[in-house]
């Protein structure tokens, strides 16, 4: 059967930490079949009761544990995916909706209280490839800290709506000239984090809504994080791009803030 669920409140995040580490989840021992790795993968939700079910059978066998976000959402997101019964997912449930990226947030505390060493975060809409999580895995493993997923650098590029492609170019650049990463298609949210680094990064700070990505690629360069693009198919087959005019200002926006308050800190990103 499903391993249990939570749910939690507005700005509970932390409450969560302290939950786990008093014991509260007590999960079996994951069994290290990727490459001797405790394997975690996140996946947020918000209102995917037509996708979440096929997102979430269709990640490999080899992942110990599945950690399902659902952002408070008002579908049957929660009941689709505990109709799957399987053992390895852990199902959390935000009472309010507080944004993707505090949901991924939830689910990377999740993921370490329960030991995992490499955190994937494959969205609930099903458009992440599971044969291609493997070579994230790999590029975590073998020496960065965080790997990302770089639709522009792979042949299926063009499946990307127009809009979407110069929008992401056009943050990616921004994202580069403000943390000193050599990264591209920075709004791909197929990712794997090695668990000692984001241990040390401020979670609960990272911005809670669209423009996450941008926003923990600062957080990763000022804690001298190793990042690196591998590429990714661009899928887009059953859901549209959510990406619009007014998120890109309202990113761009959130970029040049983290990088002026970080340039106030004196961390190591910002070339303004």
């Amino acid at each position: 059967m499903l391993d249990g669920s939570l749910l939690l409140c507005k700005r509970s995040r932390a409450a969560l930490r302290g939950r786990l580490l008093l014991g509260t989840w007590l999960a079996a021992t994951p069994r290290r079949v990727w490459r001797q790795k405790r394997i975690a993968v996140v996946v947020p939700a918000f209102n995917e009761e037509r996708l979440i079910a096929r997102t979430v059978a269709g990640i490999p066998a080899y992942v110990d544990r599945v950690v399902v976000v659902d952002d408070a959402s008002r579908d049957c997101t929660w009941d689709k995916v505990r109709a799957l019964g399987q053992a390895r997912v852990a199902l959390i449930r935000h009472l309010h909706n507080q944004g993707v990226g505090a949901a991924i947030a939830t689910g990377y505390y999740r993921a370490l209280r329960e030991g995992a060493e490499i955190i994937a975060v494959m969205a609930g809409d099903n458009q992440m490839r599971p044969d291609e999580l493997s070579a994230l895995l790999d590029t975590a493993i073998d020496g960065v800290d965080y790997a990302k997923g770089n639709r522009l650098l792979h042949a299926s590029r063009k499946r990307m709506p127009r809009l979407r492609r110069l929008g992401s170019r056009a943050l990616s650049g921004l994202t580069r000239a403000a943390s000193g990463l050599s990264v591209g298609d920075c709004q791909c949210g197929f990712t794997a984090l090695r668990a000692e680094l984001a241990e040390r990064l401020p979670l609960d700070d990272m911005w809670p809504r669209y423009g996450y990505p941008n926003d923990l690629l600062l957080l990763l360069a000022a804690a001298g994080g190793r990042v690196r693009d591998v590429p990714v198919s661009a899928v887009y087959a059953d859901e549209s791009s959510g990406l619009h005019a007014g998120h890109v200002v309202a990113i761009a926006y959130r970029i040049m803030r983290r990088a002026w308050q970080l340039r106030g800190r004196g961390s190591r990103p910002s070339l303004w």
